[in-house]
């Protein structure tokens, strides 16, 4: 006997059923786990390159800063000394880390009087992350040296970090601000900062 070979079984195709379409939805609120992009979104994403540029700027700073604090206090300088110096070669990496690079495109005015105002900025700084610890320290009575840096390199670091990216910006350097003069904007055309 030969064996059959039987073909599939062919089954007939179904028309497509046909859906009546839903009127599209009216445009309601934006999705409540994702915001809105509004203006100040962009205007936010547009200084991130300048946030990270100083930022950059600031870690060298402080880095050089911590740095030669350690080795004067270890060459036998005093604490006062030691910081003071300190302080103030932290505060030029700082201004020539943000001069050179961050606002490299900032208009020219007169250095000395541009480096004054950097370093009262920088000197503001310190004094609020002195406030932050005296506060702590001798008027709330957290006494511990965990409570010490928690306030003064910590909540008292924050703080100052804020003020001064703002003095910067704008005594400083004088960035283009609510459409003021200064550096142009990345959307007016200008090349972005050096981190960007």
């Amino acid at each position: 006997m030969s064996a059959r070979t039987e073909s599939p079984r062919r089954t007939p195709r179904r028309p497509p059923r046909l859906v009546p379409r839903r009127a599209a939805a009216p445009p309601g609120p934006p999705h409540p786990r994702r915001p809105a992009r509004g203006p100040r979104t962009a205007r936010l994403r547009a200084m991130l390159p300048e946030i990270a540029g100083f930022a950059l700027a600031g870690g060298a700073a402080y880095a050089v800063d911590l740095g030669l604090f350690v080795w004067l206090r270890h060459a036998g300088l005093g604490p006062l000394t030691a910081k003071s110096l300190s302080f103030l070669a932290g505060c030029k990496v700082a201004y020539l880390g943000n001069a050179l690079g961050t606002y490299r495109r900032a208009p020219a005015v007169g250095r000395a009087r541009r480096y004054g105002v950097f370093f009262a900025v920088n000197a503001a700084g310190a004094g609020v992350q002195l406030l932050c610890l005296t506060a702590s320290h001798y008027v709330l009575g957290f006494t511990s040296p965990r409570a010490d840096i928690v306030s003064g390199a910590g909540v008292g670091m924050v703080l100052a970090t804020a003020l001064r990216f703002w003095g910067t910006r704008t005594l400083v350097f004088r960035t283009a601000t609510r459409g003021g003069p200064g550096v142009p904007r990345a959307e007016q055309g200008s090349r972005p900062p050096w981190t960007g």
